[in-house]
């Protein structure tokens, strides 16, 4: 059963992402939490209606979001997902080119269903 719920939560993050790029916000809405929170590379915090009503209004634009391996630690009605991935981003007039990042997120179990209420990305910085 383990094995199924680790499975199933990488299937939803991959599906979370995959809505992110594709502006699907029905579905990006019903995933994040009410209380979710994202904090970004540069260290802003953004809430659920922050966070998405940036993508809405095209100030935030992901281009590729492309996870590595997701690792899933699973506690009772919560788990931690962490992740590399590659992904391209604009925000507002600034374009990020594409580079990696690392990502953790935490969900919840709320009810039937799971939930990103925690998000933190970080830069992965070329080693020299």
């Amino acid at each position: 059963m383990t094995s199924m719920t680790h499975d199933a939560l990488r299937s939803l993050e991959r599906a979370r992402l995959r809505a992110l790029v594709d502006k699907d916000l029905s579905f990006a809405a019903s995933v994040h939490a009410a209380d979710f929170q994202l904090v970004t590379p540069v260290g802003m915090v953004l809430s659920k209606d922050q966070y998405l009503g940036a993508i809405a209004a095209g100030q935030l634009v992901y281009g590729s979001w492309d996870p590595m391996a997701i690792d899933v630690r699973l506690y009772d009605h919560a788990a931690a997902l962490r992740y590399r991935s590659t992904m391209a981003v604009t925000f507002g007039a600034h374009q990020v080119p594409s580079a990696e990042y690392w990502h953790t997120d935490l969900y919840e179990k709320r009810g039937d269903d799971w939930q990103v209420v925690w998000s933190q990305a970080t830069g992965v910085r070329p080693q020299s």
